[in-house]
């Protein structure tokens, strides 16, 4: 005999710090699994190695996702410069040598200030971004062909906040969709 759904006990809210090394799926699965119930979701992505508010929808107020998850998002953001890797994070093959160059904040300011607005992203291919209904890095761990499109996304604010050797500090207001990994890799070519 199936097993039968439970109902939610509650509806609402969860407001969740997302550690780092988790991704957003399993942070859901975790409270899915204290709550036991299944009808959670969240509003929005954050990669593995981002840390910070996640906010979970339970029970009935996971009908409330379409009008939240759509919504301006803030974040803080550490960029190093002088080094890549094929993931636009930390944990990527290094795509080259480590060569911290001297950062002028003058013209990090400048860099941050033109990606003010809305303009194509290409997102990285080591991404939640589905082809096919697939996460496209499930194909690029594989070593399959990754074939995304750039997407249209908008940048409200993008600020230097300091900068540490070759570490600049940002803060990045923008809309639902944008990869702030690709800001920083896009920035870093320049």
């Amino acid at each position: 005999m199936a097993r039968q759904p439970q109902p939610a006990p509650f509806d609402g809210a969860l407001v969740v710090d997302k550690p780092r090394g988790k991704t957003s799926h399993d942070v859901v699965d975790a409270v899915r699994r204290l709550a036991g119930f299944r009808q959670i979701g969240h509003l929005g992505t954050l990669d593995p190695l981002a840390t910070g508010v996640l906010v979970l929808l339970l029970g009935k107020a996971t009908r409330l996702v379409r009008f939240y998850s759509g919504r301006r998002k803030r974040y803080t953001a550490g960029i190093r410069f002088g080094f890549s890797t094929d993931t636009y994070d930390a944990e990527g093959q290094p795509q080259g040598p480590d060569n911290p160059p001297q950062l002028d904040p003058v013209l990090l300011e400048q860099l941050a200030a033109g990606r003010i607005g809305r303009f194509e992203q290409m997102p990285p291919v080591f991404s939640a971004k589905k082809i096919h209904g697939r996460p496209a890095h499930e194909l690029a761990r594989k070593n399959k062909p990754v074939n995304l499109e750039p997407v249209e996304v908008e940048v409200y604010e993008f600020r230097l906040t300091g900068i540490e050797g070759s570490v600049a500090r940002f803060v990045v207001e923008c809309g639902s969709g944008t990869y702030i990994r690709s800001l920083a890799h896009d920035m870093g070519k320049r």
